[in-house]
């Protein structure tokens, strides 16, 4: 794992979405497209916002993959994930494609299976994603599945989860965050070539101590990134000031 620490969270995002636009201009140069998977969250703001403004990257020879969506909530609600990438990111970039979760399904298992289907066509080149405040990576709440082989999963979110997105500001009431997610797996995850982990705020700081100095364990899922050869994670002081490998 690739521990880089940055100024602030401008300078995070700054340097994560290089990283991650240097992998892609490298596939796109190897194979003539590339394929990215993109992550949501108050921690993919500033990441989001640098990579769509960077040159030389052919939009257009690019397929994108959605990470994870909540179940039975609107495309137009202000915490859907398909909102928040249609507006920061697929709206603003050509994409060649961009594959949505549709939390929407009337059977969940079959947007699963469909999902699944596309990404296996889709070797991933990049994941963008982000660590939780209890540890989750993507919506794999601890103890995440590490051994199941689907791509996509319907998941039961736990309260930790869900306190963090009402505190975030997502929701109006911790009652109104859905208590299930469809969410890529994590063996999906670790398929990527390259992995760009962006995580801002002292609030994440516990997770990211466990995640990077603790055991690998499925009651920290982001600690399998461990494993990863392509990993780097991006910190700012206060994401970084419970470690003790890494200088504040």
């Amino acid at each position: 794992m690739n521990i880089i620490l940055a100024d602030n969270k401008q300078h995070l995002g700054s340097l994560a979405a290089e990283a991650g636009a240097q992998a892609i201009r490298e596939a796109l140069a190897a194979r003539g497209e590339a394929n990215i998977i993109v992550a949501t969250g108050a921690s993919q703001f500033d990441t989001l916002a640098a990579l769509i403004a960077l040159p030389e990257i052919d939009w257009s020879r690019i397929t994108g993959f959605h990470l994870d969506e909540y179940l039975g909530l609107s495309a137009d609600h202000p915490a859907s994930f398909r909102k928040y990438l249609r507006e920061r990111f697929v709206e603003k970039v050509p994409l060649k494609a961009f594959h949505y979760v549709n939390g929407e399904a009337d059977d969940p298992q079959s947007e699963c299976q469909r999902l699944g289907e596309l990404i296996l066509q889709h070797p991933i080149d990049v994941a963008f994603v982000g660590i939780g405040e209890n540890g989750h990576l993507a919506f794999n709440d601890p103890p995440a599945d590490f051994e199941t082989e689907q791509p996509y999963l319907v998941v039961t979110l736990d309260d930790a989860c869900r306190q963090q997105q009402f505190g975030e500001g997502w929701f109006e009431s911790f009652e109104a965050v859905p208590r299930q997610a469809i969410s890529m797996s994590v063996k999906q995850i670790l398929k990527s070539s390259t992995i760009i982990c962006s995580v801002p705020d002292e609030r994440k700081a516990e997770a990211v101590a466990n995640a990077v100095e603790g055991e690998v364990t499925p009651q920290v899922p982001a600690s399998i990134l461990q494993t990863h050869s392509g990993m780097s994670l991006f910190l700012d002081p206060p994401a970084a000031s419970r470690l003790q490998s890494v200088s504040t």
